[in-house]
């Protein structure tokens, strides 16, 4: 019976950490900028509240995409352990 390698993750430990803080950077740059706006604090409020909206909407799609493609993975390999399974089981020179 043959076996699939389990699934290689795409993205490095470089790459995670690179994402993680170009976010944290992102989002610190724009909360500042809000926070020293020459503007009321309703406004000031007005954008803060944005921010956060853009920021839990974005994690919502991010968190949606990975999901469907998981589901999609998963679906492949239960289609090819049936596979393997099957191509295992068989005997072609089996008399019946």
């Amino acid at each position: 019976m043959t076996s699939t390698p389990p699934p290689v993750s795409p993205t490095t430990a470089a790459f995670h950490v690179q994402a993680v803080l170009s976010f944290a950077v992102s989002l610190s740059a724009v909360a500042v900028a809000v926070i020293f706006l020459p503007a009321d604090g309703w406004v000031r409020a007005f954008l803060g509240l944005g921010i956060l909206y853009v920021t839990t909407s974005a994690f919502t799609l991010a968190k949606t995409i990975r999901d469907r493609q998981d589901v999609s993975t998963v679906v492949t390999r239960v289609d090819q352990a049936r596979m393997d399974k099957l191509l295992a089981e068989h005997d072609p020179f089996a008399v019946r």
